[in-house]
């Protein structure tokens, strides 16, 4: 395993970490017995890091990670989200009492005396803007319940935004290859702060690992079949914000990634982990198998100068007019 700093936060995270929601929920169908068994994988293999939200399957995968993380506390660091249980509209939603209660709820469910990254989960940018959550966030951390916080964000523009308030030490984003633009001026911006960053979505829900058709279905409980078009939350959530079918039209014109690397996935990955500012990249997983897979990005070659160049204009060109949801 490879570690990287997560920013100024004195952590190191294993570059290739995982995130939970498909284990808690929203994902189709999963069993826990696997989604343990793959965290147990995870762990034994060097992964020190996992990504969670009071959200995924209404608190069932930080009760997972409890089960999974029992007596490691020390060497297994955590990081769950907060706000989306309520109104995210609603300014009380983010008042120091509420905020308390989420952080309480996750702790028990974690069975943890401390959370060690505490993220506001997408937010509007008026609130990030009121910015008072922040004041509550740094009195959670003064009373010792969590050691560093950060914001899952949907764009650049939101992402920058946090960047101006001092106690942000991580920033979640969506970067992938249908993703591109934090590339820009997000990523040094974070670096220049100090701010770790965490890469969701590095597949794009899927499409980036070349296996869906244009006939391609998804189970009734599955996001990819409920949000396709932005009908629950945040259109980028879901395929990066594209189309389904043009995302699988796009992805096949991206199948030569993959020459050299293993597969889609493996090439997709790691040309995020090409990017110097990223602490790490929190595929999700069901499974062993799927968690093995995704470790042996590990083990293959960075992108030349002349392939970032390639991919870089095939992104402009091809890929951004059909983004939905921001960037």
């Amino acid at each position: 395993m490879k570690y990287r700093k997560l920013g100024n936060t004195g952590l190191s995270v294993s570059e290739v970490s995982f995130g939970t929601w498909a284990i808690g929920g929203d994902w189709g169908s999963s069993r826990d017995e696997d989604g343990l068994k793959g965290l147990q994988l995870a762990m034994e293999q060097g992964v020190n890091f996992f990504d969670t939200a009071d959200v995924y399957g209404s608190g069932h995968a930080e009760e997972l990670l409890a089960k999974a993380t029992k007596g490691k506390q020390e060497e297994i660091h955590i990081a769950t989200k907060f706000c989306r249980g309520g109104d995210i509209h609603d300014s009380q939603n983010y008042s120091a009492r509420r905020i308390s209660e989420y952080c309480e709820q996750s702790l028990r469910r974690l069975e943890r005396e401390a959370i060690d990254l505490y993220q506001i989960h997408c937010p509007p940018i008026e609130i990030l803007r009121d910015g008072s959550v922040f004041e509550a966030l740094d009195q959670l951390k003064a009373e010792g319940k969590i050691r560093h916080y950060g914001v899952s964000v949907e764009t650049v523009e939101e992402g920058l935004l946090c960047l101006e308030y001092p106690g942000v030490e991580a920033l979640q984003v969506i970067f992938n290859l249908f993703r591109q633009q934090p590339a820009l001026e997000l990523l040094p911006r974070a670096a220049a702060h100090g701010a770790g960053i965490l890469v969701r979505l590095p597949l794009a829900s899927g499409l980036l690992t070349g296996k869906f058709k244009e006939t391609s279905t998804f189970q009734e409980n599955d996001h990819r079949n409920f949000n396709a078009n932005g009908e629950h939350f945040n259109v980028g959530e879901t395929f990066a914000g594209l189309p389904f079918v043009t995302g699988v039209e796009l992805a096949r014109k991206l199948d030569w990634i993959a020459d050299g690397r293993g597969n889609m996935a493996r090439a997709s990955m790691r040309w995020i982990l090409d990017h110097p500012a990223v602490s790490c990249v929190i595929p999700g997983f069901k499974n062993e198998a799927q968690i093995a897979d995704n470790l042996a990005t590990l083990d293959v070659p960075s992108f030349s100068s002349a392939e970032m160049e390639r991919l870089s204009a095939f992104y402009q060109s091809e890929v951004v007019p059909h983004i939905r949801g921001g960037v």
